[in-house]
């Protein structure tokens, strides 16, 4: 029936419908709205069969299709609900809302099979719960899972994993649709195939390095995080250490996925937090109160389920100005402050008992980092330079100019013999220590590039910045040079191959693979030998029609040079010609 005409009015709802979705066989439609109920509906006579209270506003519904892993799961859970079923009349579906729990129902009777203990959807407080419910859902085809849609803009995939006791319902994927300005961020654990990484939110988002999905996420501050850092404890757990505009540090055990320890005192932003990197008995932590504190890492139960109170061992006031980076020597004697001051300082430790003041930057101090060989410190600053220091006596060692904005983060690679460094340019530079050259220079940002990781294992390098993209950089040299020396290797074959054909006389060949390996001379050799044999013109005829389009442009140009030049116009002149006999003046 073409005719357009409203075949029935379904009007049971007292609020907006937000999904509606067909069963299996068509004839069964499930709505839901934000008045908190799903209607089912049979379209044989479009009436509603039933109505379902989820006492939930709901964004999303969407029914379990048969044969698949959720129609298995749904059937374990029939089982153990204790009201009879009529299969007949039978409906199941999940349902999601504002309060960001997956549910799965069965409509008759209105029984809640299923439903999240928690919601997967991490919020920093009270004020933020709108942020928690989901806005979409849908079952992806091939059994791949329930695609989830959240406020804040992330997709949750939701698999039935079979275990055996029973089944469960898993959060199998979840990728993060928008990032914010990203400040900082580390690779984890001793294989480095995560990143944790701080943007413009009140949590951490750790990342699967080979799919770049987010892993999972760690939530608890009230307010921004600026700066983290990752190390493994002697126990062999991950741990994660985060600084915030909220004036704490949290200790994290990233393989729990839960915060261990709280420690407050600062009295402003905590800029930069750093693990101590041979004992991992402490951390310290750099502020906008001008003062260095070192944490007390000690007695601290890495499995604990509540979050302990942490000690500070020593604090100092370390600057004039607001604290942006704090290092941590290899063997935990000293660490290094960088300031807004313009200075950086290095202070022993663990009493922090001041060893000598770095000056010499005209503008403030955006990162310092220890050589991992040398008896020296790095910074990068807004002046647009990056400078190494001697830690003996303060002086300057070497000045690195060629970023044209502040230098914002800077870290040795290749065991201290190369840095790299990021600025407000967006650039991302590689620096040879020893020459003072800068070797390559990487432009594929649009804004500034506040956050650099350096994996040490893998010396994979990662960046992000005010343009919110994350991107990693490997290291190609090895790889460079298998392709130069392969390339290289078949050039030789090629050119062997090339000699044969001339010994052959297979003048054909011998011209293709001489245009094939860029060989003017050698094609001029070739058309020069031809052109001395007796039946030149139907030899250098069957040599030009192998050629193919692109080869002409480049015989076209060897001619123009050869018409040049006395000893070689006459061949140029002869080949012109016979060329022109071939192909048509369109051509």
């Amino acid at each position: 029936n073409t005719e357009k005409k409203c075949l029935a009015i379904l009007d049971k709802h007292f609020s907006a419908v937000t999904s509606i979705a067909l069963s299996e066989d068509g004839w069964t439609l499930l709505t839901a709205g934000r008045d908190k109920v799903v209607n089912v509906w049979d379209l044989h006579d479009y009436s509603c069969k039933t109505t379902v209270a989820t006492y939930e506003v709901l964004e999303a519904v969407t029914p379990v299709s048969s044969g698949t892993p959720f129609a298995s799961f749904v059937a374990s859970l029939d089982k153990k609900s204790k009201k009879k079923k009529t299969p007949s009349q039978e409906t199941h579906f999940i349902t999601l809302g504002e309060r960001g729990v997956v549910r799965i129902w069965k409509s008759e009777g209105s029984v809640c099979l299923y439903e999240q203990k928690s919601s997967d959807i991490t919020v920093s407080s009270d004020d933020e719960e709108s942020k928690r419910g989901f806005t979409a859902a849908a079952m992806l085809p091939s059994d791949r899972g329930l695609l989830c849609v959240t406020a804040d803009q992330q997709f949750f995939i939701y698999s039935v994993v079979e275990n055996v006791e029973e089944s469960e319902l898993v959060l199998s994927k979840r990728l993060v649709g928008y990032n914010e300005e990203i400040s900082d961020m580390k690779f984890l654990g001793d294989e480095e195939q995560f990143l944790a990484v701080a943007t413009n939110l009140e949590e951490v988002r750790v990342y699967d390095v080979e799919t770049m999905s987010c892993s999972y996420v760690l939530a608890g501050h009230k307010e921004v995080v600026l700066s983290l850092d990752t190390c493994v404890s002697s126990s062999g757990n991950v741990l994660i250490v985060t600084g915030s505009k909220d004036k704490t540090v949290r200790l994290w055990n990233a393989t729990s996925q839960s915060c261990i320890g709280v420690g407050t005192g600062h009295n402003g932003d905590i800029l930069a937090v750093a693990f101590a990197k041979k004992s991992f008995s402490f951390f310290v932590s750099g502020s906008g109160d001008r003062t260095l504190k070192v944490w007390s890492l000690d007695g601290i139960s890495e499995d604990s389920e509540e979050p302990i109170n942490l000690k500070t061992r020593s604090v100092v006031a370390a600057h004039d100005k607001d604290i942006n980076s704090v290092a941590v020597a290899r063997n935990d004697s000293l660490v290094c402050t960088g300031s807004e001051d313009r200075t950086a300082s290095i202070w022993r430790l663990p009493d922090l008992v001041h060893v000598v003041t770095l000056k010499g930057h005209k503008r403030r101090i955006f990162s310092v980092e220890f050589s991992p060989v040398d008896q020296c410190v790095m910074t990068a600053s807004g002046d647009k330079t990056v400078k190494i220091w001697a830690i003996s006596d303060g002086s300057c060692l070497k000045t690195f100019e060629g970023h044209t904005s502040s230098v914002l983060r800077a870290s040795f690679i290749t065991d201290g013999t190369q840095f790299v460094s990021c600025g407000a340019d967006g650039l991302l530079k590689l620096w040879n220590v020893n020459t003072s050259e800068c070797i390559a220079t990487y432009d594929q940002h649009e804004d500034k590039v506040w956050a650099l990781a350096v994996g040490k294992k893998t010396e994979m390098v990662a960046t992000g910045g005010g343009d919110a993209v994350i991107n990693l950089w490997h290291d190609s040299t090895a790889s460079d040079k298998e392709d130069e020396f392969r390339k290289e290797e078949e050039t030789i074959l090629r050119g062997q191959e090339l000699e044969n054909a001339v010994l052959d006389a297979e003048y054909t060949k011998a011209i293709r693979l001489a245009f094939e390996l860029r060989r003017p001379h050698k094609v001029y050799e070739l058309f020069a030998g031809l052109c001395k044999k007796r039946e030149s013109d139907d030899q250098i005829v069957k040599a030009l029609q192998g050629l193919e389009q692109e080869e002409f442009r480049l015989l076209f140009e060897y001619l123009r040079e050869w018409n040049t030049k006395p000893n070689r116009c006459h061949i140029a002149q002869f080949v012109l010609y016979q060329t022109f006999n071939i192909l048509p003046p369109t051509e």
